[in-house]
């Protein structure tokens, strides 16, 4: 009779249980049963957490990639000592050619008896616009990764507020206070604030990281415009040394 009795309970247990939880609250099923706003909103983030992961992946690929090929271009530059030896240097990047062209490009334009201060100046504003270009599209695309991060949990939340209101719309128009009238609607609710988490929690560790690495770039590209302003100096002294000497024989 207890045995009886026990499995009578558990039947109508399960059968309860069952009864109470009729959605499919499986991730899709969540999304298949929510409403249209909160579906807009698991969308939108699914969609900016894709995106994430592109950019990130393209930025890792071109950051990691010229932050190699400014440090063996680096290492050759502390090897030359004299200004016309940077051009025999070998396998260097576009962005480190493109630094070695400005001070000769400046050379050729600048007559032999201008003086040598406005000539450095020269040099030194050419190689400082070369590093804002590089900064600039460096950074490019990373304003998305900060706008998903400082935004995602919020448009999560307006899911979520939106969700639950529906529920207890549901619950007043029921005339009930079952769990499972208002359960599903909340866990569709609640869903869409852990893809706002899951959008925005990697996308702020991905532009920190960027960050970082794209702050190491622009330290190497500073320092080749320092040492290649060190050899422009150097040089125009020499010539002017030069000059003073051929002069003092000629008296």
């Amino acid at each position: 009779m207890k045995l009886f009795l026990a499995s009578l309970f558990l039947i109508t247990f399960n059968a309860n249980a069952s009864n109470a939880v009729p959605h499919d609250l499986s991730p899709m099923g969540m999304f298949l049963m929510a409403d249209w706003v909160v579906k807009s909103v698991i969308i939108l983030l699914l969609f900016a957490s894709i995106i994430s992961w592109t950019i990130a992946s393209v930025k890792y690929r071109e950051v990691s990639n010229l932050k190699t090929q400014l440090s063996k271009s680096l290492y050759q530059f502390t090897q030359v000592k004299r200004l016309n030896e940077l051009k025999a240097l070998n396998s260097l990047c576009a962005v480190s050619k493109q630094m070695i062209e400005a001070p000769f490009y400046e050379l050729t334009l600048s007559p032999e008896n201008m003086p040598n201060q406005g000539i450095k100046e020269r040099i030194q504003m050419a190689l400082i616009d070369i590093e804002k270009q590089q900064k600039k599209r460096m950074n490019s695309q990373l304003g998305f990764l900060a706008t998903v991060g400082s935004t995602a949990p919020f448009i999560g939340l307006f899911g979520t507020v939106w969700g639950i209101m529906n529920s207890f719309i549901g619950i007043s128009e029921s005339n009930t206070t079952d769990l499972a009238v208002v359960a599903p609607g909340i866990a569709e609710a609640l869903f869409a604030t852990a893809l706002g988490l899951v959008a925005a929690i990697p996308a702020v560790m991905l532009y920190n990281l960027f960050s970082r690495k794209v702050a190491h770039v622009a330290g190497q590209l500073n320092d080749m415009s320092v040492y290649i302003n060190r050899l422009v100096s150097r040089e125009l002294d020499l010539k002017l040394l030069t000059k003073y000497h051929e002069y003092d024989h000629a008296i």
